[in-house]
């Protein structure tokens, strides 16, 4: 209850856009392959931004 109220860091953000990326292209792998390579790519930026951010850290 106490982080109710806390801001999510860069990191945070960036895991959630990942695991929701990656949670669309699966759904998608059945119906469009098209979109779900696309959504997996994307989700693969996301997690080039997530390792650059480790590195800086």
């Amino acid at each position: 209850m106490f982080g109710l109220f806390k801001k999510k860091s860069e990191k945070e953000k960036l895991q959630e856009q990942y695991e929701k990326l990656l949670k669309e292209a699966h759904t998608l792998s059945t119906s469009n392959r098209k979109m779900s390579d696309q959504k997996a790519f994307e989700a693969e930026e996301i997690m080039k931004k997530l390792e650059k951010l480790e590195k800086l850290v």
